[in-house]
């Protein structure tokens, strides 16, 4: 029998459809593949590409969005450490730091055994209005409990902030009253202020403290000032300690205030920013009057144009610590989601051409660290052990100032560590302090704001023998009572203690007035004027109105 032809033919057949099928699949695999990861390896949409295929093809489910939100800090931090990513939920708070003012109930809250205590209420604030008193603790937000495990600050910032005219009702427990009252907020308006503290420290000099650089920041001066003109200041103090910048506006704003016309403030300058100068115009009000500036680790950016705007144009003598080093200037970025990055895109020099922003190639934690890092080489308390990086520069006036860290004071002030002791760090850094503090406030609310002079109140505390009780109170709360010890940082103590309670009778201002009594910085800032050494030299022309 004659075998069939095209059984003869189907070995064949079936052989070259596996052939076929072989080439096919690879190229198909080489195609799709390839090319996939091809458009990862090459061109601009490399990161976006890749968030696709893991979308598309990863083991299990992935929030994209959640990738997102890890990511883009992570390559921020390669740049360097001012370009930051802020969440759309932290993007509001961000903004409020310093916007003038920010919708919410007016009232300064600490949180003590997981309960809201009201420490403070703003003046003429919508909780004043309600009736809330320094004192009251809150227990429950719009009819539901609010204490225990759940009460964190941002938590309670979440419930109590809200948008204008909006009603909040809170539950108070309230001392020397029984059971819990209700009180219905109205939100409103509550100013944010960036000047903490206005008064004259002797006959003659003035002081003011700026705790940041913010939208109000030059109209309030304006005020301070004036308040200042009315007491008769012939000499002023700008205390920048601690203030870790702001606008660029605002400092440039503030310094035309102190320079006569056609001074450079400040210039910035970056690869897609061309130089652009801030100079002074000449319509500054107090162009004459002698001028110190106090600065410490803590004053950062716009605190350091100012501070070197003043030193390098001879202008103002400036007291206290190196600053921090932050010349870097960030502009904001907002994403559709409300999320937003601050990306920097120059960096700023002062009027003698250094830039004063501390070196960051060594990586994230090395600059992180610089401050502890600066304590422990101690510089804190020695200028000789100060480290510039960067060359020196001249003012106007021929005077060696330096950049690349920080700007450097004219006349160094060493941190006080008269009476420092192991038993007062821990009393200081564990918050026992605070709480000692918070607790004597509250149980003698009625006495203690019976004074309305900070000085009155001051010499009050000091017959009340408040460091033997916090020593006491300590001992019942982990901190060995260490009698020795007590003795030697017993002034660091009864100030520490003292400011608090001041703090939270009074006000900032009290609080700010207090600490200056006995800071050597102000001290050697009042000798400075005393001998005739600030910039410009003292005249027999008064301020000019």
């Amino acid at each position: 029998m004659k075998p069939n032809k095209s059984n003869r033919l189907m070995p064949l057949l079936m052989a070259l459809c596996v052939v076929v099928g072989i080439i096919i699949g690879t190229f198909y695999a080489n195609h799709f593949s390839g090319n996939r990861l091809n458009i990862i390896n090459s061109g601009s949409n490399r990161l976006n590409n890749l968030l696709h295929i893991i979308d598309d093809q990863y083991v299990d489910t992935v929030n994209i969005d959640s990738l997102v939100e890890q990511a883009i800090p992570l390559i921020l931090s390669d740049l360097d450490p001012h370009s930051v990513y802020i969440s759309a939920k932290d993007a509001q708070q961000a903004a409020d730091d310093l916007k003038g003012s920010f919708s919410g109930v007016g009232i300064e809250f600490v949180i003590r055994d997981d309960t809201i205590h009201v420490q403070g209420v703003i003046k003429n604030g919508p909780a004043e209005q309600a009736g809330i008193i320094a004192g009251d603790k809150i227990v429950s937000v719009d009819g539901k409990p609010f204490v225990g495990k759940q009460v964190t600050s941002e938590e309670a910032m979440r419930k109590l902030k809200g948008p204008k005219d909006t009603k909040v009702t809170v539950g108070v427990l309230r001392y020397g009253q029984k059971g819990i009252k209700e009180y219905t907020i109205t939100r409103g308006d509550i100013p944010q202020r960036s000047i903490s503290a206005v008064y004259m420290i002797d006959n003659e000099t003035g002081y003011i403290k700026i705790k940041s650089f913010g939208e109000n920041t030059y109209p309030e001066l304006l005020i301070a000032l004036a308040q200042l003109s009315q007491d008769g200041f012939r000499n002023l103090i700008i205390d920048l300690r601690d203030n870790t910048g702001g606008y660029l506006t605002a400092a440039t704003q503030i310094a035309n205030e102190f320079l006569p016309k056609n001074k450079l403030i400040v210039y910035t300058e970056g690869r897609k920013d061309p130089r652009t100068e801030y100079k002074s115009d000449g319509r500054g009000s107090y162009q004459k009057i002698p001028l110190v500036v106090l600065i410490n680790e803590s004053s950062a950016s716009a605190s350091e144009i100012f501070a070197g705007a003043m030193q390098d144009n001879d202008r103002a003598t400036i007291i206290g610590r190196r600053s921090f080093g932050k010349g870097l200037v960030q502009q904001q970025i907002g994403f559709h989601d409300g999320s937003m990055i601050r990306l920097t895109v120059a960096r700023y020099y002062t009027p003698s051409g250094r830039c004063i922003q501390k070196p960051y190639t060594a990586g994230e934690k090395d600059y992180a660290d610089d401050l502890l890092t600066r304590y422990q080489h101690g510089e804190f308390f020695s200028e000789d052990s100060i480290k510039h990086t960067g060359p020196e520069y001249h003012t106007g006036i021929g005077r060696t100032v330096y950049g690349g860290g920080g700007i450097t004071p004219d006349i160094f002030v060493p941190e006080d560590t008269i009476g420092m002791t192991s038993y007062y760090k821990q009393a200081a850094m564990n918050g026992l302090i605070l709480q000692f503090a918070f607790i004597y406030t509250d149980d003698n609310r009625a006495k203690l704001g019976s004074f309305s002079e900070m000085s009155d109140l001051a010499n009050y505390l000091n017959k009340q023998n408040l460091v033997d009780k916090f020593a006491s109170y300590a001992d019942k709360h982990g901190l060995q009572r260490r009698n020795l010890m007590i003795k030697k940082s017993f002034n660091l103590l009864n100030r520490y203690i003292n400011s608090r309670i001041i703090y939270n009778i009074m006000d900032e201002d009290a609080w700010t007035e207090y600490l200056n009594l006995d800071d050597n910085v102000i001290k050697t800032s009042l000798n400075v004027f005393k001998n005739n050494a600030a910039f410009p030299q003292k005249t027999d022309e008064t301020v000019k109105k």
